[in-house]
């Protein structure tokens, strides 16, 4: 690694792409296969969702992996600092896309959060 500042843009890029991954509607058409989405409504009228995995075997172990941002995270962060590593001048536009999208998303919530 070059320098700190290439190692800020693989963290950050890392963690939008996990994000993008594990919890932004857009990529739900990546998770669909391997979880069903449950809405369960309690006593109190409230409303609880949350997803079951789907199949069993390699099926089951792709869901699993789809719905933990821990797993997955070691994924994209190996994906992307091997594209670094042997693909830089392809990579570093996406990296860098990703760094500040992951920035601006961090940004967001915390302005979200102190209001």
């Amino acid at each position: 690694m070059d320098s700190w500042f290439d190692f800020c843009l693989l963290v950050f890029a890392s963690f939008r792409l996990t994000r993008l991954i594990v919890y932004d509607t857009i990529t739900e058409f990546i998770r669909a296969p391997f979880h069903e989405t449950v809405v369960e409504t309690l006593e109190d009228g409230s409303t609880e969702t949350y997803i079951e995995i789907k199949g069993t075997g390699i099926k089951f172990w792709f869901g699993e992996l789809l719905s933990c941002h821990w797993c997955t995270g070691i994924w994209c962060t190996a994906a992307i600092y091997a594209a670094y590593e042997f693909y830089p001048d392809l990579s570093i536009p996406f990296i860098t896309i990703l760094a500040v999208a992951g920035l601006a998303s961090i940004i967001q919530h915390m302005i979200v959060k102190d209001q």
